[in-house]
This record gives C-alpha cells, structure tokens and sequence, in this order.
C-alpha cells in the first residue's frame, strides 16, 4: 500500500527521534540526549505546521475525533476557523519553547536546563491549555447565540421583539414575533394537556399555525402524524380509535388549529424540554409505489440534517430570509421551509407560494427560495426576462430537474438551482448543481456503497438504523465518492422474457421534439406489456392536429422502434394535457396507471366505464344515446339499438380488454329477448373461456336482453 505524504513526513520525524536515542546509546553521551526537548518541540512545530497549508488543521483533527459531531455542526467553518488559529498559537509556542530549549543545551548550567525543560516548560504549556480551554467556552457560547434547535429552544433564547414570519412580501411588515409564538405555544399547550390523547394527526397550511401546534405536541410529548392528505378516506383509515385530528381546514370531527391559536393571550410559560431522540413523528409519504405509507422519524435525525446543512450553505441562510413553494408535511418542505429557519433565527414566510407569478413581486430583499422542480419548471417555462430577484438562493428536491429547466431558472431568477437528493426515510444524502456535472456529490457525512443489483445503500446520522437504508435506485459509483443516478430498479421490468427500463422509454420518448413529457408504465392482464401516457409538445400539437389517434400511436411506435425490440414497444397510448403530480412533483403514478386500465376506447361515440375486471372477465358500464351512430337508418319510428350493433359493441370491448382477434365468421348463439331503447343505462358482460367468449347485455335492474357466444384468437 502506498504511503501519503503525510505518513512520510510523520515517519521522517519520528525515524530522526529515534535515531538521535540510537545514536545516544551507542556513543554514550549524555550530551545529544539534551538536544531532545528541542527535537521534539521541532517534530510538533513541523506537525502542526503542515496541517496549516494542507488542512485541516490538528486542532480541528483532534477535535473530531473526540466530538464526531462538529463535522455536521452549522458552525463547523466557525470552528475550523478557531482551531486553526489555536493551531497557530501552538506552532508559535513550539517555536519559542524549542528555541529557549536549544539554548540551554548550549549554557554552562545543565541545572537551567533541568529547570526549565523538566518544569517550566510545562507550567507555560499548563497556562496556555487553560487560557485556550477559556477563550474556547466564550466562543461557544456566542456561537450558540445563532442556531438553537428546537428540541434545546428556552422561553429566552430569542429576543421578545426577533421575528419568527412574515406574511407576502418581508418589506410588508407584516409579523409573528418570538413574543407571539411564546404566547401561542403556551395556548396550545393548554389544550393539549386538556385533552386525553396522545395521539394527533397534524395538517395546517398556515406555516405559523403549523410549527407552533407542531412545537407544542412535541413539548406535550405527544406523537405525530404529518399528512398533506385530509380526504375523509384516508383519514379515516390512519384516525384509529384515541387519535386526535388538528388543522385549519375544513374537515370533519377535527379541531380548529386557528380557533386555538386565536384566543386571547394567557401570557407565557417557559418551554417545556423536548427528549430530541425520544420523539415520534409519524410522516406519510406515496414512496415509489403511490401507495400512502407511515415512516417513524425523530427530531434527533432532523437537527442532524439541518446542522449539516448549516454546515454548508450557512452564511447563504443568515444573508437571506426564507419563501417556500413546498408543503411542510413532506420532509424536505419541514425541514427546509420551518424547521431549519426557525432554529437559525432566519425568518420564514408564513403562507407557501403557490402561483408561479409570486415570485415577480420578491424583489424587495433577498430570499432563500424553497422550491421542487415541477413548480420551478412552471414558473419559468414561458418566461423570457429575469425576475430582477436580489441574489437569490434556491433549493430544490422531490424530483429530478433537468439541467435546461435548471438553466432557464439561472436566466430568469438569477441562480442555478442547488439540487438535494435524498427521502422521507434517508433525509439529505447529496446535492449538485448540474451545471458543473449531473454527479451528486454525497453529505459528508454520508456512507454510500452498492448492493448486489447496483442500488444505492446510504448510511448517515439521520438514519437510526445502522445498517443503514438500501433504496430502490440504480447508481454508478465514481472513484472520488460521487455517483450518477441510473434510474430505479423497480422501474426495470421483464417484457416477453426482455428487461427493459421504463425510465429508459421515456428518457428516448422525451428526446423527440414532439414530446413535452411522458410516463410509461408496466401493465399485466394476460401478460406483462408497457402503457405510456404522453404529453406533447406544441410542435407535436401542430403536427398532429386532426391526426387519428392510430396514426399517432403508430408514429410514436415506429419512432421507438429505432431504439427497442418490437416486443416491449407499449401497447396502449394515452395523450394528456398534463402528467399527474403530487404537491411535491412527483408522478401520481396510481392516477396514471388508472387512465389505462379504467377506460375502453370510445366506440362510435359510445363511452364506458370498468365496473368490474378480472384476467377473464370484464363488465363494463355504458348508455347509448339516442344521436349515436348506429340509430341511424334502422327503426326510425321507434328506435332500438340494432343486434348487429350489439355484436360489434361486444366484439371491440373484447378486443380491446383481452387482447384477441374476433373473425366474424366464428360467431355462435346469438339470442335477443329485450330490445335496448336509446339512453338506456346498461351493462355489458364479457367472459373470456380460451378460445371462447361469451357477452351479456344487461339493464340496472338485472334483466337480461341479449346474449351471445363468438370464438376468438389470440392477436398476434
């Protein structure tokens, strides 16, 4: 294994102590021997020295090693700085020390040399540890005059008069002031600890509202449960028996966040302490699935992430208040939108940004923007002339940003967004801005590595588990530490016995000019194929305008083609105004897959609707209106749809949801006992038996008016 230079040079030093020992022995002269305290004052000055022009410094070394935590502190350049100023007094020492040291070896008294190099010498290195240990608790303690999480927030810590929010713009004036969230806390806290729950699902959209009900349950030690979703369903499926329900929405059988808040003032109680590792913060997210799932996390992994941050991008924070398009029920939104502002004393808007058009109005001062892509995409898509924002910083999470929407974000707003990657269960993992690279460079304090199938495995402080969390994406892993995202392993589906990547379709779909978006997804009825659902592009409106949505089907098919086998090009299309999306940006992959597998193609103006779905057998929903097509020319008098109709109705449903070839001259056993009049709600029952289907026509009641049985093949 090779050497650095810093273990060379390490081992030169010492080699050269030792052999001055050796060289004593040998000659037996006890004169080298007094060279020694010199020598050694010279090993640390060198030392020490070195670690000035190649960082960091050894005060700093020795610091982390004791206290692994000040390598994520918001205040580690503030540190680094200190220790190597305490550096420097040490190589000055060592040198004025080693000097009087070497002196005395050349004296006539050997007793000044015993003196000074067996007890002087110390009590100066005693009073310089103790002033240094001084002069190090004042620093700590202006340094914690800055960032006060919230687990370590007393009644005191800020100023009465220090603003917590503000509403629209910060030069409005409009605030919340340390005084009123003091008051407001100790209100909330009233009520909580008048209540027998320990249990509370928390949603309020006013960030002020918000972070003092969620502040007070933690003080309460009450556990949370943050969801952005208050449908009356879904609540109803996570509010188990003994659980509270705290918003400011308009939702039944929950209490009024606002009502609360607004009552008169009950003057102010001291905070009472928050347990950070002792907390329970339940956070909802869709995940990779769409489907709603719980993840515990704690405040002790928060104010890890948020320290680091600080760590980083700190003076960015305190030169700049804060504005958030983000919901602060998702993590990335907490943490950076409430969480993170609140404990560095920086203020933080009261009411998200919702309307793209917000942000033309910020130039009264310079803000921190926290933004997610697709909100960033909209707002400057059709922009042409810059915001005039005063040296703004944003970040941007929950979704990939594409390097030309992060450079049209550079033109219009005045920066290159910052890019966090990370998840409700890992937090932070790495950043970039993709304008020096699409790498992701990871936090420093993150351990990454690979599983068997090239997914990424993170280990960090803000994962309580310490065997970390392996997630579902693809990674290449570069020499220097920094990786590039592949795509995700569940996005990898097998085909016909082919692996293909559907983030791989959309990628090569999004490159055709047009195409403004797409989404494919993995179906299966009888077997596995690929939808897509297209969104495209203006040059793609124009060109095809008035086109059939087979011929565009077909372009699309014949454009991939280029790229995959046949096999895996997608089956069904969808074209769509807009791909479906969360708050967050992130691809409502349910919704999507919906539009698939709730609908058969129209038919001569005739739409239906799923009602039920098996692999063999579908019912589907469907009315008749008396203007349809196939009215026309038969029972002008009194009008039923005619049995050739019904056949070819039954015929294209099958088609379409089995996937099988209908010859007409295959058909068997057609009865008709009712006649179908027009606007007759009905449903059509399809049976698929092999080689064999079987329809029914029914009304809501139940009565049956036509049957029929028709061979059919698989198509090809």
């Amino acid at each position: 294994m090779a050497w650095t230079h810093k273990q060379i040079k390490a081992a030169v030093c010492i080699g050269f102590l030792v052999c001055g020992g050796i060289i004593a022995i040998i000659t037996r002269s006890a004169r080298i021997l007094t060279f020694y305290p010199a020598l050694v004052n010279l090993f640390f000055l060198v030392l020490f020295g070195h670690t000035l022009f190649a960082g960091p410094s050894m005060v700093y070394r020795l610091a982390t090693l004791k206290d692994k935590s000040i390598a994520i502190s918001p205040y580690r350049k503030k540190i680094a700085a200190y220790c190597r100023n305490v550096t420097l007094v040490w190589c000055c020492f060592f040198i004025v020390n080693g000097s009087i040291a070497l002196m005395s070896v050349f004296g006539d008294s050997y007793r000044f040399w015993a003196l000074y190099n067996g007890c002087i010498a110390y009590i100066l290195m005693g009073l310089l540890f103790s002033g240094e240990y001084i002069v190090r608790k004042v620093v700590q303690k202006n340094m914690k005059g800055d960032f006060i999480p919230l687990t370590q927030v007393k009644l005191n810590s800020r100023d009465m008069d220090s603003i917590v929010c503000y509403e629209g713009r910060y030069t409005d004036g409009v605030f919340k002031r340390w005084r009123d969230f003091a008051e407001d806390c100790t209100k909330m806290r009233h009520f909580l600890l008048s209540q027998n729950v320990d249990k509370w699902i928390l949603n309020c959209e006013d960030c002020y509202y918000f972070y003092v009900t969620f502040a007070s349950l933690l003080q309460c030690r009450k556990e949370i449960l943050l969801t952005a979703n208050i449908t009356p369903e879904f609540i109803k499926e996570i509010r188990l028996p003994g659980i509270g329900f705290l918003t400011d929405q308009k939702a039944p059988d929950s209490t009024d966040i606002a009502a609360i808040i607004e009552q008169p003032s009950m003057g102010t109680e001291e905070f009472p302490p928050i347990v950070a590792s002792e907390t329970k913060i339940h956070m909802y997210t869709s995940g990779s699935t769409g489907h709603p799932k719980a993840v515990l996390q704690r405040m002790k992994e928060f104010e890890l992430d948020n320290a680091f941050i600080m760590s980083k991008w700190g003076d960015d924070f305190y030169k700049r208040i804060v504005c958030s398009c983000v919901n602060q029920h998702h993590i990335y939104g907490l943490l950076f939108s409430v969480v993170l502002p609140f404990a560095a004393g920086v203020p933080f808007r009261r009411n998200r940004i919702t309307v793209p058009a917000e942000f033309k109005s910020l130039t009264d001062t310079s803000y921190m923007i926290i933004a997610v892509p697709a909100f960033l995409k909209r707002t400057v898509e059709d922009e042409t002339e810059s915001f005039g924002l005063k040296s703004p910083v944003i970040f941007t999470s929950g979704g990939v940003l594409t390097p030309d929407v992060a450079k049209k974000t550079d033109q219009i707003m005045g920066f290159w967004p910052i890019e966090v990657y990370g998840s409700t269960e890992t937090s932070g993992i790495a950043y970039r801005q993709s304008k020096n690279g699409l790498e992701w460079t990871p936090f420093d304090n993150a351990e990454i590595s690979q599983n068997a199938d090239g997914c990424l495995i993170i280990r960090s402080p803000y994962i309580s588990d310490p065997a970390g969390f392996e997630t579902a994406d693809l990674v290449e892993i570069f020499p220097d530490g920094r990786f590039l995202l592949k795509g995700r392993s569940d996005s990898i589906v097998k085909i016909e016995e082919k692996r293909i990547s559907v983030t791989e379709v959309e990628n090569r779909l999004n490159q055709n000019p047009y195409v403004k978006d797409s989404c494919v997804i993995a179906m299966a009825d009888r077997r596995q194929y690929l939808a897509a659902a297209v969104v495209l592009s203006p040059a793609g409106v124009e060109k095809f305008a008035g086109a059939d949505k087979f011929d565009i089907n077909q372009y699309f098919r014949n454009y991939l083609a280029g790229f995959f086998e046949a096999v895996v090009l997608p089956r069904k299309w969808r074209y769509l105004d807009a791909i479906p999306q969360n708050a967050m940006g992130k691809r409502k992959k349910d919704d999507i897959k919906a539009l698939f597998e709730k609908k058969i193609e129209d038919i001569h103006g005739i739409s239906f609707e799923i009602k039920e779905q098996e692999e063999n057998k579908v019912v589907v929903a469907f009315v008749a209106p008396e203007n349809c097509d196939f009215y026309d020319g038969h029972f002008p008098e009194k009008k039923f749809l005619p049995a050739v109709a019904q056949f070819h109705i039954a015929v294209k449903v099958a088609e379409q949801y089995f996937k099988v070839e209908i010859p007409l001259v295959e058909t068997k056993r057609i009865k008709f006992s009712h006649p179908i009049q027009p606007d007759t709600p009905m449903l059509l029952t399809i049976t698929n038996d092999g080689d064999k289907l079987q329809f029914t026509y029914n009304d809501e009641a139940g009565r049956e008016h036509s049957r029929g049985t028709f061979l059919a093949k698989e198509r090809q």
